[in-house]
């Protein structure tokens, strides 16, 4: 369900992924916004992501380097522009003035995939507690979303994050374990996660990001 909103800041923002809601519009040049609540959500399980052994093995020596907050800004107009298979997008230029807005107090957070000095690929989300709201991705490189995804996860699992929800679950996501949930048990998922304590680092160490992404599992045989 979703209701329209008139107004909206990015203090309101964060009352409201405390509370399940997240803002969309209809389209890149739409004017107007709305609160979603979705009766199913999309989560994807910290502790049953699903890495197939070929990626892994991109992620660990192929050709990307992957950073986090270093051009937020050219990661979420990556995301707003269009691409095969997405036409249009759901962020217009207030939602992408707000995510601006949320980064700069750090709150929203990117992850950039790099192949040499041109960026090929990245994701963005928001962070609170021990729950990261993912927002969107995008690619110009073949596996380039798929390892900002990695990233992203090893990156939770190493700070002691508990909920990473994708709001919908697609196809690009449920190759990694994505599952749907009723909107009651994502909120007790949320409740619990907004308790946690965790600490966001752009520079972890690298030896332990390495370690947490071999940690990650390819999925289990049928």
């Amino acid at each position: 369900m979703s209701r329209r909103i008139p107004e909206i800041t990015p203090d309101l923002m964060l009352r409201a992924y405390r509370a399940g809601l997240f803002p969309m519009a209809e389209a890149r040049t739409s004017q107007r916004l709305y609160w979603l609540d979705p009766e199913m959500r999309g989560v994807l399980p910290l502790d049953a992501f699903h890495l197939p052994k070929r990626l892994k093995r991109t992620v660990l020596s192929g050709p990307f380097r992957v950073t986090t907050n270093q051009d937020f800004g050219a990661v979420i107009l990556g995301c707003a522009q269009p691409a095969p298979g997405r036409e249009d997008t759901w962020i217009n230029t207030d939602i992408e003035a707000l995510f601006r807005a949320l980064h700069r107090q750090g709150h929203a957070h990117s992850l950039e995939v790099w192949q040499g000095d041109a960026l090929v690929g990245g994701l963005y989300g928001v962070s609170i507690g021990g729950a990261f709201f993912g927002e969107s991705m995008f690619s110009r490189a073949t596996d380039a979303s798929k390892v900002g995804l990695v990233h992203l996860v090893a990156r939770m699992r190493l700070f002691g994050f508990t909920l990473l929800d994708t709001q919908f679950i697609t196809g690009h996501l449920a190759q990694f374990g994505t599952i749907e949930i009723p909107r009651a048990s994502y909120k007790a998922q949320l409740t619990a996660a907004l308790e946690v304590a965790t600490h966001w680092t752009d520079t972890p160490d690298e030896a332990a990001l390495m370690d947490a992404i071999r940690a990650l599992r390819p999925p289990s045989p049928e």
